[in-house]
This record gives C-alpha cells, structure tokens and sequence, in this order.
C-alpha cells in the first residue's frame, strides 16, 4: 500500500468508523517469553511450547501473540530483557531457569510468570510452596540434588574402576550448591568415592579448575548445574575430554560431548507451560496453581565419547538410555 494511500485509509474512512466498529476490532493477548540463551539453541523447546500452546487451541498471530527476548547467554542481561517484557504489558510472561525467573519476578509483582522449568523453586524463595505457591510465579520445577546424586551413580556404573570424582561448582550459588553437595556426599560414600571439590564462577575460570583437577589426579567429574555452566556445556565437556575424564551432568551435557548426561525432559516441561498459560488467560491465579514436578527423567549415553576415553559403556546403562550417542 502506497503512503499517500495509507494516509487517505486512516484519515478517511477509518476515522470514519463508529465507536462500536473500534470495540468490536479483536485484540489477541500477547505472552512474553523471556530465554536465557538464543533462539536457534533452543528452537526446540521453543516449538515444544508452541505445540502445547496449539494443542490447547492458540496459534500465534491469529488468537496469540508470543513477544521473545534472549538474553544470547548473558544473564546480566536478563532484567533489561524482563523489564521490557512488562513494559510490553504482556499477560503472562514465561521463564526459564533460576536467573530468569528471578529476573521476571524483580521485574513485576503482578503480571502472570510461568516457570517452563526452574531449579528448586522453594529453596530459592520463588515461590513460598509447591501447592500454595503465593504471589505471582508458577510452573515446574526440579530439584537438583536428586539429579546429581543419580548422575554420579551412572558415572560410576560407566567407569566402575574411578575413586575420586572431582566435583565442578559455582561456588557463588550456595542455595543450589549446599543441597546437591550434601545428596553427592551421600551417595558418594555409598559407591566408595572421594569427591574434592572445584570451583568456577565464571567460564574463564572453567581451564583453571581443570588444571586443578589434573594436579589432584582425580578420575572423573561431576557438574553442578548451574547458570554459569549451562551455557556453556561444549566447553566443559571439550576440557573433560581433553584431561581424558568420564564426566557426568545434565542431558544437554552429554549431549555436547560429556559421557554420562541425565536430567528433566526439558522439551515435556516446556510443552506443559502451556497449560499454566492457558489456564491464567482463562483467569486462574498463579498463586492458586500448583508448582509441578517433573515425572519423565531421560538418561543419555555418549558412546562416541566413551570410545575415545576406552570405555566400554556397559549394556545395562544403554538399555536404559533415552538417547544414545554415536
């Protein structure tokens, strides 16, 4: 459409319209979906949503709006990104991890924020409880000490001969930290290992925790999932690889060339938010929707990078394996 003709449109018959023909033009709800990392990361958990959001009956640009912000990896840019959610006046706003959902909830006491999925949400003081979450956060989450203690029994089943498992933490995240040290202790001396810990705070520090691990003579290690790692799982994977050390972590982890990777099915959890969405444009209050926890857990095997460290990954842990890495 030519300008001169857009201006005759608006300034004539347009203006022209009764009030009640402007009340009856439809207005689509927008949802703000704030992502730590990059769209092209995570396209997949992206279409997840997308496809719990169509199952339910919404499609993007006819009956919905979805306005995306991604931080590309760069959490401090995290509450700038939320701050222009809510300026946007989205209705509900959709976060992931702890560093985002945090970001949304410093952000606005009031819109809507779902969680696809989020380290432990009471110990973090997200929400006040699971079944009375209070305020204005719901959603999924996990807890993390669960999933460490049972990614250090695999690593144990995949390389049965290790004694000394260094653990990788972020020693700045003490809420998260404090419970997953004490279910690895745990576990740890029920398998007869040792677990010296190692830390980085940031991915510059990653070469020189495992220069350290190297001069400890430690035989495998473990990650903490944290907001510093998770990033950058390809890089702490490489550095494993290169001190020739069976690693353990997260699906993605393995994933990226860790050997050992078990963790939430992520892409389930971010299918699931759409219900949360669903369920407060229809007028629920996130305080009165229970926060979620997940019930499909998917192990990953990476062959390719057991070969290379001369393992063999035992039948027992492929037979169980969601996912297999040639």
């Amino acid at each position: 459409m030519q300008r001169r003709e857009f201006v005759t449109l608006v300034g004539g018959t347009a203006a022209s319209w009764p009030l009640a023909a402007w009340a009856q033009q439809p207005t689509m709800p927008v949802i703000g979906f704030l992502g730590a990392l990059s769209a092209s990361r995570w396209a997949s958990r992206v279409e997840a949503f997308r496809a719990g959001l169509r199952d339910l009956g919404y499609v993007e640009g006819k009956n919905i709006i979805v306005e995306f912000r991604w931080a590309e990896g760069n959490y401090d840019r995290l509450p700038d990104l939320a701050d222009e959610l809510v300026h946007r006046k989205v209705e509900v706003l959709v976060t992931h991890g702890t560093p985002g959902t945090r970001a949304a909830k410093q952000a606005t006491k009031t819109i809507p924020i779902v969680m696809a999925i989020s380290g432990d949400a009471v110990a973090t003081g997200l929400v006040a409880s699971l079944n009375r979450p209070g305020g204005n956060v719901t959603g999924s989450t996990f807890f993390s000490p669960e999933l460490n203690a049972k990614q250090l029994e695999l690593l144990k089943e995949a390389a049965p001969s290790i004694t000394q498992v260094a653990v990788l933490m972020n020693p700045d995240n003490p809420l998260m930290n404090r419970p997953s040290l004490q279910a690895l202790e745990t576990t740890a001396a029920s398998l007869k290992l040792v677990i010296p810990i190692f830390e980085a705070r940031k991915p510059n520090e990653f070469e020189g925790a495992f220069v350290a691990m190297a001069n400890k003579h430690v035989d495998a290690v473990a990650i903490i999932e944290d907001a510093v790692f998770l990033p950058n799982p390809r890089v702490i994977a490489d550095l494993a690889s290169k001190n020739r050390l069976p690693s353990a972590g997260s699906a993605e982890f393995a994933q990226a060339g860790g050997l050992i990777g078990y963790g939430v099915h992520r892409l389930e959890l971010f299918r699931r938010a759409a219900y949360f969405v669903d369920k407060i444009l229809k007028g629920a209050k996130p305080a009165d929707l229970s926060v979620e926890q997940p019930t499909k857990f998917e192990v990953v095997a990476n062959l390719k990078t057991a070969r290379a460290l001369g393992l063999e990954m035992p039948t027992s842990i492929l037979l169980r394996a969601d996912e297999v890495i040639e």
